[in-house]
């Protein structure tokens, strides 16, 4: 039984997705079964049950991910014992994001994270996107995912993770922006305006309004881009959104992309944190883990 193909089960034990497994650890779909059919054959019994739309753990596989776990740890720490290094990868990371990436993007770090660092602790707080530079930058969190700004101070360091286009939404509701939106041309000076307060997605908005010399009707100033696309949905206004925040919306329904004939800028979400750090070894270790292994979503 070897340490590779230990994580590779604990992976899959965790994520119950065969594909995700193998994307996120570097191996082929086939890789991986093979290793966890040998793992059954050795064991004599099976690890998991699998249908059309499911995978599960059966009681003999969460018995055996109990004994890969203690395995996987007593390894860690006789690692750290031979190399005169304790607790390198222990400790903890004060992580920030918006609530929409700690589920679109953060599960994806983390399901990998936990495989080779069982021993670090993540301490994660949610807010608002504009923010995140500002928590890295005093001190306030070890590391963020953060839209790339204009302007990266020089003390911060920045890892590009994934491209987000960024849409114009209205309400799906019958409703005064709607009757405003069915006009040819569009009356962009009348429809009423839902704004983020600052950050990258101010910016872009200021940059259409700018180019097509538009005198914008704001009639809400929102701080996160979840508040806003649930604004749209009650009827409210038009608002900027990067698409995943409108994906994983439970208001998704209730909103609408529409075509301004404007291409914004995308977002470029990445990992920030200060470059003094990066030498830390458990920083190092998350930092390597998530910028390898994140694709566009």
């Amino acid at each position: 039984m070897d340490i590779r193909s230990c994580q590779l089960f604990l992976h899959l034990a965790n994520s119950l997705n065969y594909a995700r497994t193998a994307e996120q650890l570097y191996v082929s779909p086939s890789t991986l079964t093979r290793i966890i059919q040998r793992f059954e054959d050795d064991l004599g019994v099976q690890l998991f049950s699998r249908d059309k739309r499911s995978v599960r753990l059966t009681p003999a596989g969460e018995r055996f991910r109990q004994f890969v776990l203690k395995y996987l740890d007593d390894w860690q720490q006789l690692q750290q014992d031979l190399s005169g290094t304790p607790d390198a990868l222990a400790g903890e990371i004060r992580l920030f994001c918006t609530v929409t990436a700690s589920y679109s993007h953060l599960p994806l770090i983390l399901d990998k994270f936990r495989v080779l660092c069982p021993k670090a602790e993540i301490k994660l707080t949610t807010g608002d996107a504009a923010a995140a530079l500002e928590k890295v930058k005093h001190d306030e969190a070890d590391i963020a995912l953060a839209v790339y700004p204009p302007n990266l101070p020089l003390n911060l360091t920045f890892a590009s993770i994934a491209k987000l286009p960024l849409y114009l939404i209205a309400p799906v509701v019958p409703c005064k922006v709607n009757d405003l939106l069915a006009r040819s041309p569009i009356p962009w000076h009348e429809v009423p305006l839902i704004l983020p307060e600052h950050g990258p997605a101010r910016a872009r908005l200021d940059a259409w309004l700018q180019h097509e010399g538009i005198e914008p009707n704001v009639v809400a100033k929102v701080e996160g881009h979840e508040a806003m696309v649930s604004m749209v949905a009650l009827g409210t206004g038009v608002a900027i959104a990067a698409d995943p925040v409108i994906q994983h919306s439970p208001v998704r329904e209730r909103v609408r992309v529409i075509d301004a004939e404007f291409t914004f800028e995308p977002f470029d979400l990445g990992l920030c944190m200060q470059s003094k750090r990066l030498h830390e070894p458990l920083m190092r270790a998350f930092w390597q883990i998530a910028a390898k292994g994140q694709s566009n979503l």
